[in-house]
């Protein structure tokens, strides 16, 4: 027996993206996954798709962030505007950042952390006024950044955060 995938018909697809929004509340990020590729072959531009697929991917980063880290920015590097690029690749940082520290590399998680910053930082220059989500990610990574024992730590030690101060 051979299998193969079917296709969906393009009249499902807004259908098949909410039941990929649920299956990532559920925290079932892998059917998100699996769903959002399904879209995506029929529709590979479709922003929305683009959107939870990374997003579900970065759900993963907790237990595995290697590999899906690549795959998730290259999955938002797909997407049309620069805003949504660098505001989303902000968040796959940020969540690999924070999947680092949960697994005691904290010198990587630093390192990802500012890289977050970075990203949120220019992408409150680009974002529509009304958006408050730059600044909310930012603010929430300085926070980390500021008041996770650890993190703290490796700040005072200057790896890494001496070159983001100055960086500027």
């Amino acid at each position: 027996m051979t299998l193969s995938l079917k296709r969906l018909g393009p009249s499902s697809l807004d259908e098949a993206l909410e039941k990929a929004k649920q299956y990532r509340a559920l925290n079932q990020p892998d059917e998100a996954v699996s769903i959002c590729k399904d879209v995506l072959d029929v529709a590979p531009d479709h922003a929305s798709a683009l959107r939870i697929l990374g997003l579900a991917l970065t759900d993963q980063f907790e237990s595995s962030w290697v590999g899906l880290f690549d795959e998730a920015i290259a999955v938002f590097g797909r997407l049309e505007g620069e805003y949504e690029r660098v505001y989303y690749g902000g968040v796959a940082w940020e969540r690999c950042g924070k999947a680092q520290l949960e697994h005691g590399q904290v010198q990587n998680a630093l390192l990802s952390l500012v890289h977050a910053i970075e990203h949120f930082e220019r992408a409150e220059k680009l974002a529509p006024p009304s958006s408050p989500d730059p600044v909310l990610r930012y603010n929430r990574c300085v926070r980390l950044l500021t008041e996770h024992p650890r993190l703290a730590e490796a700040r005072s030690s200057g790896h890494g955060w001496h070159e983001f101060q100055h960086g500027d």
